[in-house]
């Protein structure tokens, strides 16, 4: 039988003792209290409370052979950006897919399917589709219900999702960013349960207050991890931590092992973190995962120390996967699904029209996914409007990846790039192709990148083009995770030498088309103001 020896953090009973795990037959049979231990540390393992596999742009059997280097042992997987895609068909490839591999992965239904009526997608969730996911024993709660609004107007078909959860026994994560006193309280009473979006302490103190749990986030673009941290010592028992969207070179780097070591160093008490990080999870979506108790599934980490949270071991199911600095899961073949529809577009495509004092502006902001706007006069040449790079002020587009369309097109603040430009099909959340450039002719090429390789992300400038191929769904690689890493990083670079400053250009394009955030976004079918959801002229 295995036995791991080291000092145990006992969650449970909030104490340190040394000690030695006893495990047998994929369970702790018991642990045994010793002196005769090494300098270790042995504790639950990591549960990322949210997060969506895709955004990593791998699949989930490659996901895991970076996650468990870090410590994490399950993750609440919410796989609405392949459902936005491929339907219920994506759904399946990734529950499939995670079964391959040794770390927990659970999965809920995707609640807005499209996101919103706004965008094209590529597939949509009915009632009756949510309540066949429901119905399987592997969906364990409905994913983050983004459409606010209906929820607080009390939407038929809202609600009618809500209620086969609910009716299920199964959780109701929320989506609701900016939310505050009466409006939270009525989204809360719909039977919604958990909220990671928000952005200022008030506001979580808000959602606490009518019952929710927060998780606090901290992903590659949306980082709230500084504004809410005290809110763990004001209301322990009802945080947990979540990744959200987390691109692969910030993964190869660190998972939630990083944000733990972050929280003990700002002065929060040891046992107050594991349990946000590593029990609530667990409890709150009923997940069979070990929380380091005689008789639970042998899911535990050995680490070096709590202050630094370097992960030793990572033990699944009383299997070392990773150990010695090295991963102990195999690849998996990996069979790529998609829909995708290539055509070829060009630079007159992207064109604005003249005849406006003024014209929309999206304003990016670095490290956030909530954008601001403004109206500012453009230069124009031959009757269009024309970007600005010298105010930082370039052209976005959207283009429909699903059927041959008109793009649209607008402006955006605060990319840098100076002569070039960079484009995704990874684009929250209906996943067209989404473009940022200093002109209409780079923007076709960027655009007609992606195209061709049917999904990527790409950069273009006079002198050079380079592609991330993403041949999964248009939004992740068949490739394994160390290259997928290695390949976006190459790209990042590329965009920060076309002058970008941005900590996560990729990233954080990804979030200009994702309408359900405030305030001024684009989508395939315009300009979309987010705080009274409709188009902007």
């Amino acid at each position: 039988m295995p036995e791991v020896r080291g000092t145990i953090l006992d969650v449970n009973n909030r104490r340190f003792y040394n000690g030695a795990v006893i495990v047998k037959d994929g369970r702790i049979e018991k642990i045994e209290e010793t002196d005769d231990v090494p300098r270790q540390f042995i504790m639950p393992g990591f549960v990322d409370s949210h997060i969506h596999i895709e955004s990593s742009m791998m699949v989930p059997s490659e996901f895991a052979r970076l996650a468990v280097r870090h410590g994490t042992v399950a993750t609440v997987s919410d796989p609405h950006e392949i459902a936005n895609v491929c339907g219920k068909e994506g759904v399946e490839f990734m529950i499939e897919n995670g079964k391959k591999v040794p770390l927990k992965f659970y999965f809920g239904t995707p609640s807005c399917v499209p996101a919103t009526p706004f965008e094209t997608a590529g597939a949509a969730l009915t009632v009756e589709d949510i309540e066949e996911l429901l119905d399987r024993e592997e969906i364990l709660y409905l994913s983050e219900m983004m459409n606010w609004p209906g929820v607080l107007n009390r939407d038929d078909e809202v609600m009618a999702k809500i209620k086969a959860a609910l009716d299920r026994g199964k959780p109701v994560d929320g989506h609701a960013p900016g939310l505050k006193g009466e409006k939270a309280a009525r989204y809360a009473s719909a039977g919604i349960t958990t909220d990671h979006e928000c952005y200022t302490k008030e506001e979580a103190i808000d959602k606490l207050k009518n019952g929710m749990l927060i998780a606090i986030r901290e992903g590659s673009a949306a980082k709230n991890f500084n504004a809410l941290l005290p809110l763990l010592g004001d209301y322990p028992g009802k945080i947990m931590f979540c990744s959200d969207d987390l691109h692969p070179d910030d993964l190869v780097r660190s998972h939630m092992n990083e944000l733990a070591a972050r929280t003990l160093t700002r002065g929060h008490e040891l046992f107050d973190l594991l349990y946000a990080y590593c029990i609530l999870p667990i409890e709150h979506y009923g997940l069979d995962v070990g929380r380091l108790r005689p008789g639970d599934p042998a899911d535990f980490i050995v680490v070096d120390d709590p202050e630094t949270m370097f992960v030793l071991q990572t033990w699944i199911d009383g299997v070392c996967v990773f150990e010695k600095n090295e991963v102990l899961i195999p690849r998996e073949k990996i069979k790529p699904i998609n829909n995708f529809t290539s055509y070829m577009t060009d630079p007159g495509d992207f064109s604005v029209e003249a005849g406006k004092e003024k014209h929309p502006v999206i304003v990016a902001r670095d490290g956030e996914i909530v954008t601001g706007k403004e109206w500012v006069k453009l230069p124009e040449k031959d009757g269009k409007v024309l970007a600005d790079p010298s105010r930082d002020i370039l052209k976005v587009a959207v283009v429909n990846r699903y059927e041959k369309a008109k793009p649209s097109s607008g402006f955006i603040k605060n990319f840098g790039i100076k002569d070039g430009a960079i484009a995704s099909s990874v684009a929250h959340d209906s996943h067209n192709i989404i473009a940022v450039g200093s002109s209409d002719q780079h923007i076709s090429d960027v655009v007609n990148l992606v195209m061709e390789n049917k999904g990527g992300i790409a950069a273009v400038r006079p002198d050079e083009k380079e592609i991330l191929p993403l041949p999964v769904g248009g939004i992740m690689s068949d490739r394994p995770g160390v290259e997928v890493a290695q390949a976006y990083e190459k790209m990042s670079f590329m965009a920060r030498d076309m002058g970008s400053n941005l900590q996560a250009p990729f990233m954080l394009i990804s979030f200009m088309a994702l309408l359900v955030i405030p305030s001024l976004k684009i989508s395939d079918k315009g300009m979309f103001d987010g705080e009274t959801f409709e188009f902007v002229d």
